[in-house]
């Protein structure tokens, strides 16, 4: 929409007229969203502060005496109540919701992939502080906010700014560089993470950074091509609101008396109170004010504009989607064994030749996991758990450190499981015993080497590869089950893209493997071994067994 429109929008909303009131109101609340959600990461705050931000430009809307100046006068708004909320703070640190993740929410609403998912994620390793300025950083790279309105909100000059902007910048690619070195299988990590909580902060950020810059594994981009962010930023599509998200404009809870004791003008007032009910953006602004998102949960997410980098993917080709295969109607007798499904893999499974590609990865509906664990749950110690529900992919990656206890592996276990879920993709370049050439700190392979000792798996399970991908439909919980052997999980929910990705991209240096497709598409694909309906007080005594 064109700034004359604006401009004549904005004037009207000032002069009591409900409609543009509420059209202004839609059109800009996703920025000042992304802003605070992006400044915030995604705290439990973030709506607190969206509410007053826009309470406060409705209430002082009659002071603005250029409209051409709304968005810069709104976005400074915006600054100063993330301003005012962190000086309100406790000084004890809250707990922030899984749910609620910012960052999360980027790379899910937006189907970021490669480097731009990467750049989402390193934005929780920065302080409040530096989110704060990236939050309209990453705005005005993506064309949302020009460096003039930046400075403003900010309070100082474009000078300053663009020092500040390098200095962040660089504190992001810091920060990238830790995300990547997490995705990575490096031993010496996986040791110096044992006891960390998962929960990115100041003093592993810089424990990490010590550790990533004198690893030749872990520095190295292993010959990948890194974005600058800029780059990776540019168009990108402001994130939507949640479904759900409920702006009340009906005086914030102010009785009309104490509305216009506070200055809230006749005609704001006269406009606020009429009946009105306005259809915009996927959202509806009715009586009152309230602004509530009414987009259906099932709806797909927006598409992000795509910028050609060295991480673009292309769509599955039409070949990779299965053909629904007809539900055959069941027998008296046969009523049991149609209620299981999945094929049996209860033995130890050959790897697959070096540098063999796997098979087209079958497409399953997806609707989204969430995770107790947040987007990136770390199992370290016996007794971790992960609850997943939803309709999609899920990625559960292995460390195993010999180093530390080497010995017999007792395997995680899957509980509670209500639905369906399949084993459908083995990747990460490698299966955990396969060759470690140079390995460091006496590792042979994954499984550990002579110096250190090794993981031994139970008979008859199938050696598991760095990353195991899944495909639920429904609720379980994953359990590590350490006890013997030193092992740690991590677990994420993703999609069908980074998985057919991960399977089918080899290593830099030349593919020991790609990866292992054992999807087929319908109910026969496998399911994980150590996987039950039942919930039992010790979850590692499920048994082995492929088949629910």
């Amino acid at each position: 929409m064109d700034s004359q429109h604006w401009r004549a929008t904005i004037t009207a909303a000032q002069s009591g007229d409900r409609q543009a009131l509420d059209e202004l109101v839609a059109g800009w609340l996703p920025l000042v969203y992304n802003i605070v959600g992006r400044a915030l990461n995604g705290h439990a705050d973030v709506d607190d502060v969206v509410q007053e931000t826009m309470l406060r430009a409705v209430d002082n809307l009659g002071s603005l005496r250029d409209p051409d100046s709304f968005r810069s006068w709104l976005v400074a708004i915006a600054m100063r109540q993330i301003r005012d909320r962190a000086r309100r703070r406790t000084p004890e640190r809250l707990e922030e919701s899984a749910a609620s993740d910012f960052a999360e929410l980027t790379v899910l609403r937006l189907q970021l992939e490669g480097q731009r998912r990467e750049v989402a994620e390193a934005v929780r390793w920065l302080d409040d502080e530096d989110r704060q300025l990236l939050s309209l950083w990453w705005l005005e790279v993506a064309g949302e906010l020009t460096r003039r309105e930046l400075a403003a909100a900010v309070g100082i000059t474009r000078q300053h700014a663009a020092v500040r902007v390098q200095r962040v910048k660089e504190r992001l690619e810091t920060a990238r560089g830790i995300v990547r070195a997490l995705d990575g299988a490096c031993p010496g990590l996986r040791e110096l993470t044992g006891r960390w909580n998962g929960r990115p902060d100041s003093v592993w950020r810089k424990r990490l950074a010590r550790h990533i810059r004198g690893c030749g594994y872990c520095g190295g981009t292993r010959g990948e091509t890194v974005v600058p962010a800029e780059r990776l930023l540019v168009g990108i599509a402001l994130v939507p609101l949640p479904v759900g998200f409920t702006l009340s404009l009906a005086f914030g809870g102010k009785t009309a008396v104490a509305a216009t004791s506070a200055g809230w003008s006749a005609k704001l007032l006269g406009a606020l109170t009429k009946p009105a009910v306005a259809m915009t953006a996927g959202a509806t602004i009715v009586a009152g004010g309230a602004y509530v998102v009414t987009q259906p949960p099932d709806a797909p997410p927006p598409r992000a504009a795509v910028t050609p980098t060295a991480t673009a993917t292309s769509e599955p080709p039409p070949s990779a989607t299965p053909t629904p295969t007809p539900t055959p109607t069941p027998s008296p007798t046969a009523t049991k064994k149609a209620d299981l499904y999945g094929t049996v893999v209860d033995a130890v499974d050959r790897a697959p030749d070096p540098d063999a590609r796997p098979a087209a990865l079958p497409r399953r509906p997806e609707s989204g996991i969430t995770s107790t664990g947040g987007p990136k749950a770390v199992m370290q110690h016996r007794g971790d758990s992960v609850t997943l529900s939803g309709r999609g992919y899920v990625l559960v990656r292995w460390q195993i450190s010999p180093k530390s206890r080497p010995g017999a592996l007792v395997m995680p276990s899957w509980t509670g499981l209500k639905g369906k879920l399949f084993h459908v993709a083995s990747g990460g370049t490698r299966r955990m015993d396969d060759p470690l050439p140079g390995a460091p700190n006496g590792y042979a392979t994954g499984m550990g080497g002579p110096d250190i000792g090794y993981a031994v798996l139970p008979p008859g399970t199938q050696q598991m590869w760095q990353n195991e991908y899944f495909y639920l439909d429904g609720t379980v919980t994953l359990t590590q089950n350490e006890r013997g052997c030193d092992y740690g999980l991590i677990v994420f929910p993703t999609d069908w893209a980074a998985v057919d990705k991960d399977v089918n991209v080899g290593p830099a240096q030349g593919a020991i493997r790609y990866g292992l497709v054992r999807d087929t598409g319908t109910d026969s694909a496998p399911v994980p071994q150590y996987v039950t309906r039942a919930t039992p007080a010790d979850p590692a005594t499920v048994p082995q067994r492929s088949r629910v």
